[in-house]
């Protein structure tokens, strides 16, 4: 009974050993098999599925991807590799590429149902990066106009709403900038390269979030500059469309401290601002 049984056993190994062998083989020949002799759809699944293995060098999928192009360039699988390039090269944060890809795409194909996606991804390849840059705003700018593509030229697709939140917030980082940079300037008394931050914020990016501090900053800036009028109307713009702000409230104790009360005063740019404002024309 026991010789039986350890003769079984031995006899499992060695089928086990066999198998294992045989999958060894399979998988050497997935990679080592010549592309040249693979179909479109086999090289573009191979891509796929390195894409997805965990244990697969970073890049190797997108050279099968790019190889379905090479070699079958006007089949349909070669339009998918180029779709899939863009993607593969985004994820991997090679943004400058991804972007070429993208473009490639857009304009070889640009009424296929994928141009949309195709320019989403050229508009993530600028986004993306935007934490990356510091104080140079630049791809911030081409982030919007990419955006904006994709939100006026492919209104219907699955894209266009998450472009419109990345376009808000790519547009509430440059006014961040600005308010930084603005504050930096208050901090160390340089007042007018202050007001002319703030000023921009007011104007150019009136919807964000910052628009109420860059009021106050304001109010600060000029009565520090002994600019009362300026002062007093940029007060007078706070309270009326951020009245319940602390904003608010510090920039009334603050004018009140000196005698003044937030109204519009002069004819400054302030001024003119706030008569468009009342009569329901914001800039």
């Amino acid at each position: 009974m026991a010789g039986r049984q350890s003769g079984k056993a031995l006899r499992m190994l060695c089928a086990a050993a066999f198998l294992s062998t045989l999958a060894a083989c399979a998988g050497q020949q997935s990679t080592d098999v010549p592309l040249d002799t693979m179909t479109a759809e086999q090289i573009y699944k191979r891509g796929e599925f390195l894409l997805e293995d965990k244990k697969a060098k970073k890049g190797e999928a997108l050279t099968y991807f790019q190889e379905v192009e090479r070699l079958y360039p006007y089949s349909e699988w070669a339009k998918r590799a180029l779709i899939m390039q863009a993607f593969t090269l985004h994820k991997f944060k090679k943004y400058e590429e991804a972007r070429a890809a993208a473009q490639r795409y857009i304009d070889f194909y640009p009424g296929e149902e994928d141009a949309a996606y195709a320019a989403y991804l050229l508009a993530l390849s600028y986004y993306d990066q935007i934490d990356e840059v510091g104080r140079d705003q630049g791809l911030t700018y081409q982030a919007l106009q990419a955006l904006r593509v994709v939100i006026e030229q492919y209104p219907d697709s699955e894209y266009a709403k998450s472009a419109e939140l990345k376009f808000e917030l790519a547009f509430d980082h440059l006014a961040s900038k600005d308010m930084e940079i603005g504050r930096y300037y208050l901090k160390r008394g340089n007042y007018t390269a202050a007001i002319n931050r703030f000023r921009s914020v007011v104007q150019d990016f009136q919807t964000t979030t910052h628009t109420a501090e860059a009021l106050h900053r304001l109010v600060e800036a000029y009565l520090a500059l002994g600019l009362n009028d300026e002062a007093q109307t940029a007060g007078a713009i706070l309270g009326y469309n951020y009245q319940s702000s602390p904003f608010y409230d510090d920039s009334f104790r603050l004018l009140k401290s000196k005698g003044l009360a937030p109204e519009a005063k002069g004819t400054s740019w302030l001024s003119a601002i706030y008569r468009q404002m009342i009569k329901g024309k914001w800039l």
